[in-house]
């Protein structure tokens, strides 16, 4: 494993455990909803309520400022590298301007969101509609704060800086969690406080991370807006923004449309669809999430000084170790998923209905798995090249795709067409990308994408067989814990297949000598 893999593994294992403590207390987070709203009408609202908002950050947050600002702010860097006098001040004026921009927009943004909101809301069929109005102009301005947070992220992200930026999630999660049990009995119902501590979190995002930009040699100020405006950096970060907005605009009317069609398809669909995307979105993040933020500003790097070689190497190290983590892990859930929704989300309003509504949802979403999290290694390598075209024409194509597709199943499958049209997308989008990466001829990824297909397959063949101990024990290890509370009756269990299932498939990787585990372990065995 040479340096750049060991210090992609490196920074990604470290960025990981504190995305895994995050994405725990989401978890967490979705467990005292579960707790308190359970899959009736009122968690449907602040389902709703919360994406509307979650989706413009999505937006304009993590998937334009972070994907067009790093690969433009590392080009003032290496100028600064190289010793130019006064390119200090420079960047001090590229970052200032950027910065008012940005709050500018968002602002604007906040206070129409909070004006339209009950034209939006009527998208989607809610029950509770006031409620959901009330809660979505609670929540907007969370928008605000997760952008500014973004661009505190983009900033030491680039100088390879990701503990701070791994800090903020906490810090929302668990202000969520504390003020859904400490202010529900002050507030009209648990949804508002939940949205409180939303509004908190997301103020905590971006403060956390400030003190550490300014300790790494960043002010910035305040100027002008014209100025703004005019800045060339700015005009370059809109110009690369431009085409990404489309394509995460396609991405992320996914999420719109495929919620106005849940909703419309029955009581707690919506909050089924949501209790299934953060058991996916558990895993997603951990692990693709942390190695695409850590693999963006090296493949930036290495676009701009033209080291292919490094490039290269990179991308399919990040594309093995994808494969190696989300395809066993798929398949193991999609095993014990009845047994995992019930520990972590039945209680007094998670009855069996909505076990069943979030097992139909979570069998259809588990698939796509693999994809998603590929697609956020891929986007990474054109934006690192700053191209920013082809994942939006990916994007466009794939959602034109899901929502054919989820129009189409939502009447006989409900939530399970949903997520079943999401996981066809996500290949779909993995396809297009794998497609426009071959035409930069400067990346020769034929041979490795060969070699890696026939590795993804060698994994689906191990978690098979993997997972046909865990099937056939399976029913005899619940009904020895039957009876208990639910952490022994279905927590026990759950670890004792887990261990059986990576018994069998680390054995199977070690006697065929897996190049992955190899590395992984020559790695831990130098550092030891």
């Amino acid at each position: 494993m040479g340096a750049s893999s060991r210090s992609l593994v490196r920074h990604g294992s470290a960025l990981s455990l504190l995305t895994l403590v995050s994405r725990v207390l989401g978890l967490l987070r979705e467990m005292a909803k579960a707790s308190l709203l359970g899959t009736t009408a009122l968690s449907d609202a602040f389902s709703v309520a919360f994406m509307i908002p979650n989706l413009f950050r999505r937006l304009f947050a993590e998937g334009s400022i972070s994907v067009a600002f790093i690969p433009t702010f590392k080009e003032y860097l290496i100028e600064d590298s190289q010793g130019l006098s006064d390119n200090r001040k420079k960047i001090r004026e590229f970052l200032s301007c950027v910065f008012t921009f940005l709050t500018f927009f968002v602002t604007l943004a906040v206070i129409v969101g909070i004006l339209v909101s009950p034209y939006v809301v009527s998208i989607f069929g809610m029950e509770a509609f006031d409620e959901t109005v009330f809660l979505t102009r609670l929540m907007f301005p969370f928008l605000a704060f997760v952008s500014v947070a973004a661009l505190f992220q983009g900033i030491l992200n680039s100088v390879r800086v990701f503990a701070p930026s791994g800090l903020g999630p906490i810090l929302l999660n668990l202000v969520t969690i504390l003020c859904a049990y400490g202010f529900s009995p002050f507030t009209a119902n648990p949804a508002r406080a939940m949205a409180i501590g939303i509004l908190i979190g997301g103020f905590l995002e971006a403060a956390i991370q400030f003190p550490f930009v300014l300790q790494k040699g960043f002010p910035f100020f305040f100027t002008g807006l014209k100025r703004a405006f005019k800045h060339p950096g700015t005009r370059k970060v809109l110009r690369l923004i431009g085409p990404t907005i489309i394509g995460m605009a396609a991405y992320q009317l996914n999420d719109l449309v495929s919620t106005a069609l849940a909703g419309n398809a029955g009581e707690g669909v919506v909050s089924s669809l949501q209790y299934s995307l953060r058991l996916q979105e558990l895993i997603l993040g951990v692990f693709a999430v942390s190695i695409g933020t850590v693999l963006l500003p090296d493949l930036s790097e290495y676009a701009k000084s033209a080291q292919w070689d490094h490039y290269h190497e990179r991308l399919v190290q990040a594309i093995d170790i994808i494969a190696l983590i989300t395809i066993p892990i798929t398949f193991f859930a999609l095993s014990q998923g009845e047994t995992l929704i019930r520990l972590l989300f039945q209680s007094r309003s998670f009855d069996d209905g909505s076990v069943a509504l979030t097992l139909s949802a979570f069998t259809f979403h588990m698939p796509g798995l693999f994809f998603i999290a590929l697609n956020r290694i891929l986007a990474p390598a054109f934006y690192a090249q700053s191209d920013s075209k082809s994942p939006t024409l990916a994007g466009i194509i794939s959602f034109v795709v899901n929502m054919a597709l989820a129009a189409i199943l939502v009447g006989p499958l409900k939530g399970a067409g949903v997520a079943f049209a999401l996981t066809i997308a996500s290949a779909v989008n993995t396809a297009l990308l794998l497609v426009f990466l071959r035409r930069n001829h400067q990346i020769r990824l034929d041979k490795a994408l060969r070699a890696a297909l026939v590795y993804a397959v060698k994994l689906i063949i191990f978690s098979c067989i993997a997972a046909i101990p865990v099937r056939a024990l399976s029913p005899h290890i619940l009904a020895f814990f039957a009876g208990h509370k639910r952490l022994m009756a279905q927590g026990f269990p759950l670890i004792i297949n887990a261990i059986i299932f990576a018994v069998v498939g680390i054995i199977l990787l070690v006697v065929t000598k897996d190049k992955q585990v190899r590395a992984i372990w020559n790695m831990v065995r130098k550092k030891g």
